[in-house]
């Protein structure tokens, strides 16, 4: 049996995920990681696209935005932190939720173009959110993965 790390992934509203993994990618800003057992400790920024967990030969995909990774050692355990700002399952997000990041995707494009944006950070980071949550469901859309 090879050995495990554990991952927690947590959002300001809520635990999204806890269980041992086989290992996990997350995007820095220093550029993609892979973290396996037995890993160095680190502390890094993320940045929007997508986390992909494997256990038990299943990925387990979600999407993505800002925040941080920690990686500590406890004992013969690895555990690895993701506080992220924003962080969802694929299985969550539903074609019609997809459809509709789309088209508020267009509206915010729209409304920069326009300079109604009174915001802008606000107006950012939904736009990144929306962007990044299309794009991580289009990408998963036609693969196999845990839900």
């Amino acid at each position: 049996m090879s050995k495990k790390l554990q991952l927690k992934i947590v959002t300001p509203e809520k635990l999204i995920l806890e269980e041992l993994v086989d290992q996990v990618t997350v995007p820095t800003t220093e550029g993609e990681i892979t973290v396996l057992a037995d890993h160095i400790p680190l502390i890094a920024s993320l940045k929007s696209g997508e986390i992909v967990a494997v256990s038990e030969g299943e990925h387990i995909p979600m999407a993505v935005v800002g925040g941080f990774i920690e990686i500590n050692k406890d004992k013969d355990l690895t555990i690895v932190t993701i506080l992220a700002d924003f962080a969802e399952h694929i299985s969550s997000i539903s074609d019609d939720e997809i459809e509709k990041a789309k088209k508020r995707s267009a509206e915010l494009h729209e409304q920069a173009k326009n300079n109604e944006i009174v915001d802008f950070e606000h107006f950012e980071s939904e736009l990144e959110r929306s962007l990044t949550r299309v794009k991580i469901a289009d990408k998963w859309r036609t693969k196999k993965y845990r839900k």
